[in-house]
C-alpha cells in the first residue's frame, strides 16, 4: 500500500478513538447525551480532510519551489 493510504488509515483510527474519549468527557461536563457513532465519525472525517489537505498543500509547495 502507498504511504499516504496507510497514513490516512492510522490517522482516522486514532482520530476516532480520541474523538470518542473527548466526546465522552465533554458530554459529561455539559450534561448532554452521548452519541457514540456520530462523535467518532465527525472526528474521523475531520482528520481525513485535514490530513489530505496538509498533504496536498505541502505537495503543491514542494513542486512550485523547485
Amino acid at each position: 500500500m502507498p504511504k499516504i493510504i496507510l497514513a490516512n488509515i492510522v490517522a482516522v483510527f486514532w482520530a476516532f478513538i480520541y474523538g470518542e474519549v473527548i466526546g465522552y468527557i465533554a458530554s459529561a461536563l455539559e450534561v448532554l447525551p452521548y452519541n457514540k457513532l456520530s462523535i467518532g465519525c465527525v472526528a474521523a472525517l475531520t482528520t481525513f480532510i485535514a490530513v489530505n489537505g496538509f498533504y496536498l498543500v505541502s505537495r503543491v509547495t514542494k513542486k512550485s519551489s523547485n
